[in-house]
């Protein structure tokens, strides 16, 4: 099937924002999602960082806010799992699970999911306590006690902001210092409110309706004890949706598309936006951004097809 102008590969923030901008501009648009738009946002009970709702909005209306926004300009959405592309050529084919489409450009919105730990009661309480971004959902807990699990760069700045924001945070490691580079060591421990829990795990989230605290393991004696907490941020990485593309464009080590700020792939007429490209900063405003960008950049490719 023909697609037109302009296929995207996700319905999260960046995609939805390249959409407007391109039916806006007169682009054939094709959005697919593989299940409602918003994309990881869409999980968040409460976003305050996106400029222009004065008190705040949930992800998933954002969402919907955004997809509404797109298809006022005629984009147009298909709930559909994408399971491949040929992205080489002046003709990008798009295989799906409602069949292939064809277009002159593609732009790659496929986002990057948190690490999860996979341990009993996570998948439970996420957005009910358990998250996943510090700068997302922190405001939620002002002045409670939050947890935060990770050792790393991410962990260490989740729980900086988190300081700044709870009224204690517990820094859970499982080894006994940070892998965090020191430039973090020393405000963490000016940070009067943060207390590590050093050689500790997430054994299990506990809680009932909502999260109450976490099942700590020793891992060195292998005692559990219990933490009790407001809430959950596991800080332990993420993971690009790039599978699809790894034999087709251009990755870094870590598995993101690598694109600068034009969001312009190692193939031409393919763009990266949001979440799954090389970027110093990973949020709404950034991705929906890249989305406005990425059609100032196809328009120009678009008009050299002719």
């Amino acid at each position: 099937m023909q697609a037109g102008d302009m296929l995207i590969i996700g319905g999260g923030p960046g995609g939805y924002a390249a959409a407007l901008y391109a039916a806006r501009s007169g682009l054939e648009t094709l959005v697919l999602e593989k299940l409602s738009a918003g994309g990881q946002m869409a999980l968040s009970e409460q976003i305050d960082n996106y400029p222009g709702f004065d008190e705040g909005i949930d992800g998933f209306s954002l969402g919907e806010r955004m997809r509404r926004g797109a298809e006022r300009f005629g984009a147009r959405t298909l709930l559909a799992e994408v399971t491949g592309a040929a992205l080489a050529g002046a003709n990008k084919t798009v295989i799906t699970s409602a069949g292939e489409f064809t277009a002159k450009a593609v732009v790659i919105a496929t986002g990057a999911r948190p690490r999860n730990l996979g341990v009993p009661g996570e998948s439970a309480f996420e957005g009910r306590g358990a998250h996943y971004c510090a700068a997302c959902d922190g405001m939620a807990h002002r002045g409670k006690t939050v947890a935060v699990i990770g050792g790393g760069n991410s962990a260490a700045a989740d729980a900086l902001t988190l300081s700044r924001i709870a009224g204690k945070v517990f820094l859970v490691h499982r080894r006994d210092t940070l892998r965090a580079t020191k430039v973090y060591h020393e405000p963490l421990a000016r940070a009067g409110n943060v207390e590590f829990r050093w050689n500790s795990e997430a054994a299990a989230f506990l809680g009932n309706d909502r999260l109450t605290g976490l099942l700590l393991r020793d891992v060195l004696t292998g005692e559990t004890r219990e933490l009790p907490c407001d809430a959950v941020f596991v800080s332990v990485g993420r993971a690009p949706e790039t599978e699809l593309f790894r034999e087709q464009l251009a990755l870094d080590a870590a598995g993101y598309i690598i694109a600068d700020e034009s969001t312009q792939t190692s193939l031409p007429g393919v763009f990266a936006v949001g979440d799954v490209r090389t970027k110093a900063l990973r949020q709404i405003v950034t991705a929906v951004a890249d989305g406005a960008t990425a059609v100032y950049y196809a328009e120009e490719y678009l008009a050299k097809l002719g």
